[in-house]
C-alpha cells in the first residue's frame, strides 16, 4: 500500500507502510487491536522495534479510518490536525504522524499518537471547575490562533455568512414539530412557543451578530465528553480531539460557542450555574493572554448567551428521523430540559423571542 494512498481497511497495513509513514526502517513487528467508535474504524497498532533503536519513536498508534460515512464528513478533521495548528506551539491536540484524504468518494485516514496510557475520555465523568477550567485554557489556544478575518483569511475562510447560518438552521428545524409532538405529555405548554419563537428570531440574532467580526475564529464545534481528553493524574496538557464537522455546520463562528456546547446541553444544570462564569473568565484572560485584544468581558458574556441558545438546536437535530428521535430520546430529552433551563437562566427571553424589528 502506497503512502500517497487513503487506508480503507486494516488489512492495508503491513511492515513496508509504517515504516514509510513514521519515516524510519526500525520497526520489525506490530500487533492490531480494534477500538469501538461510532462514526469511524478505529484501530491500535502496537509497533516493535529493533533492540537498538533509540529516539521519540512512538510506543504504539491508533488508526483513524473514515471510509464508509455515506460521505457526510469532509476534510475539516485531516486540516485539523496536519494544518490548522501545525505552527501553533504547545497544541491541546494529538500528534498526527501521517494523514491522508480523498474526495470522491470522501475517505480518509488518521495515524495519530496513542494516548491510552496518561489520559482518558470524559464520558460519565462529573465534571469539575479543574476541568471546565483546563478545557477553556485549552480552547483559548486554538481559538487565538485564528482570531479575526485577517487570520481566517490565511486558511480560505471568512466570518459566517448570512447563508451558512440559515443553512445551518434550515437542516436543524425538521426536528422541531416531531420533537413536540413526542413530548406534548411530558413538557409545560410554555415550552412550544418558546421553542417556535426561538427558531423564529434568533436565527435572525445570529444574522446581526456577523456585523461585528470580534469575537469570530475557526471552531471545533462538537466538544462532547467524549472528544475532550484529560490527564489521568489530574497534570498536564487536555486535547480536544475529532473536528468532524457535518456539510451543514457551522465551522468559524463566535469562538465562545464551544464552551457554551460544553456546559450548558452536557453538564447537569447545578455544577452550569456554579462554574460557568469562572470558566469564562479563565476563557478570557487566556484568549488575552494568547493576544487577543479588543474583545471585552461583556461582549463574551453577551455572545455565550447567544450561542448557549444553540443548544436548543442540538436537542431539535435529534429529531429529524424517527429512528434517532426514539433511540436517541434519553440524551436529547435531558438536552433539551438542560438547555431550556439555561435559557431562563441566562435571562435569553427577551431578547430571542421578540421579534426583531
Amino acid at each position: 500500500m502506497h503512502t500517497d494512498q487513503v487506508i480503507t481497511n486494516i488489512s492495508q497495513i503491513n511492515l513496508d507502510w509504517l515504516n514509510s509513514a513514521l519515516a524510519t526502517d526500525s520497526i520489525q513487528n506490530f500487533a492490531i487491536e480494534g477500538l469501538s467508535s461510532d462514526n469511524s474504524q478505529i484501530t491500535k497498532i502496537q509497533l516493535q522495534y529493533q533492540s537498538e533503536t533509540t529516539g521519540t519513536l512512538p510506543a504504539s498508534l491508533l488508526l483513524k479510518i473514515c471510509a464508509d460515512n455515506n460521505g457526510i464528513f469532509g476534510e475539516s478533521e485531516v486540516n485539523y490536525y496536519i494544518r490548522d495548528y501545525i505552527e501553533l506551539a504547545n497544541r491541546p491536540i494529538p500528534t498526527c504522524y501521517h494523514a491522508r484524504y480523498a474526495e470522491n468518494p470522501r475517505r480518509y485516514h488518521l495515524l495519530l499518537e496513542d494516548l491510552s496510557t496518561s489520559h482518558r475520555h470524559n464520558r460519565r465523568i462529573q465534571p469539575t471547575l479543574a476541568y471546565g477550567c483546563a478545557v477553556a485554557k485549552a480552547l483559548a489556544t486554538l481559538h487565538a490562533h485564528w482570531w479575526g478575518v485577517e487570520k481566517l483569511r490565511a486558511i480560505d475562510s471568512n466570518i459566517t455568512s448570512q447563508t451558512e447560518i440559515e443553512r445551518y438552521v434550515a437542516h436543524v428545524q425538521p426536528g422541531l414539530l416531531p420533537m413536540l409532538e413526542e413530548i406534548k405529555t411530558e413538557i409545560d405548554d410554555s415550552w412550544k412557543s418558546l421553542l417556535m419563537g426561538v427558531f423564529e428570531n434568533h436565527p435572525t440574532k445570529m444574522i446581526e451578530r456577523t456585523k461585528n467580526p470580534s469575537g469570530f475564529t475557526l471552531i471545533h464545534g462538537d466538544l462532547n465528553p467524549g472528544n475532550i481528553l484529560s490527564p489521568l493524574n489530574g497534570n498536564g496538557k487536555t486535547y480536544l480531539i475529532d473536528r468532524q464537522p457535518f456539510d451543514w455546520s457551522l465551522t468559524t463562528w463566535l469562538g465562545v460557542s464551544d464552551l457554551a456546547y460544553v456546559m450548558v446541553h452536557w453538564w447537569e444544570t447545578d455544577l452550569r450555574r456554579q462554574w460557568e462564569i469562572p470558566i469564562l473568565r479563565e476563557y478570557h484572560a487566556n484568549l488575552i493572554s494568547n493576544g487577543v485584544f479588543g474583545y471585552d468581558w461583556e461582549q463574551l458574556v453577551n455572545d455565550y448567551k447567544l450561542t448557549a441558545v444553540q443548544s436548543l438546536y442540538v436537542a431539535t437535530q435529534w429529531c429529524i428521523l424517527a429512528e434517532d428521535r426514539q433511540r436517541m430520546k434519553w440524551l436529547w430529552f435531558s438536552q433539551l430540559q438542560k438547555s431550556i433551563t439555561a435559557f431562563f437562566d441566562l435571562e435569553c427571553s427577551e431578547l430571542w423571542t421578540q421579534k426583531v424589528d
